[in-house]
């Protein structure tokens, strides 16, 4: 957010994340929730919200002129709504992660925004402690998913399975497998590891190693495949 603060040192956006705040952009039509989430977000210690924008054009325009981390988007937008945005950013600018906050979280809206690049999905009951964790893993490379957003997913996949579903690579060890299931049954990253009594990092391990082995693209597409595998 601007502010009349002496002007820093550029930021380098090829430094690590550690090393610097995520730059976040937050898009949402209405300004009663936009300019509030902006400048509530912007407090926090390593986020700096350099722009809010009011449908998907603005938002191209924002990343097109400064390099950003992650998007925070609403899905019902004029001129361009939240979907359309997504895959656009997805295509053009694949290093800009996007995290879906909306009030929609019926089934098409999900499979859509997910299907078009969206790294994480929440709606607007989530607090501002869930926003920023969501914003943090969507820039380092992983998926957040509102409970209600998974639990609906879930349910649709098990009705609904992708017709040109994969089969898992044999050489998928026992632990990435298990990791796979509980994945497929909704659990996050942590509860998976108090739940194998090993740790977050390792983890994490799992899921990189699995992902590369199986061709999974996110933690929605692991949820997919864990359930048509049979898995969950």
């Amino acid at each position: 957010m601007t502010t009349n603060e002496p002007a820093q040192e550029p930021r380098n956006p090829q430094a690590p994340l550690t090393e610097r705040s995520l730059k976040v952009i937050v898009a949402d039509d209405q300004a009663t929730v936009r300019e509030p989430l902006a400048a509530v977000l912007d407090m926090t210690e390593d986020i700096d919200v350099v722009a809010a924008a009011a449908d998907g054009t603005e938002v191209l325009a924002a990343v097109a002129a400064t390099p950003v981390d992650v998007v925070l988007m609403d899905l019902r937008m004029p001129v361009m709504d939240g979907t359309e945005a997504t895959r656009r950013l997805s295509e053009d600018h694949p290093g800009t992660a996007v995290v879906v906050l909306t009030t929609f979280a019926d089934d098409d809206s999900i499979l859509a925004a997910l299907s078009a690049g969206a790294r994480g999905y929440l709606t607007k009951n989530a607090g501002r402690q869930d926003i920023v964790r969501a914003i943090r893993a969507a820039a380092a490379g992983q998926s957040v998913l509102d409970q209600e957003v998974q639990n609906r997913l879930l349910a649709t996949v098990r009705t609904r399975p992708p017709a040109d579903a994969q089969p898992l690579p044999p050489d998928l060890t026992r632990r990435e497998r298990e990791v796979l299931t509980l994945i497929g049954q909704g659990l996050p990253n942590q509860a998976i590891a108090e739940k194998l009594f090993i740790s977050e990092a390792t983890v994490k391990t799992h899921i990189n190693n699995l992902f590369a082995k199986a061709g999974i693209q996110d933690r929605a597409d692991a949820v997919r495949r864990a359930i048509t595998a049979g898995l969950a």
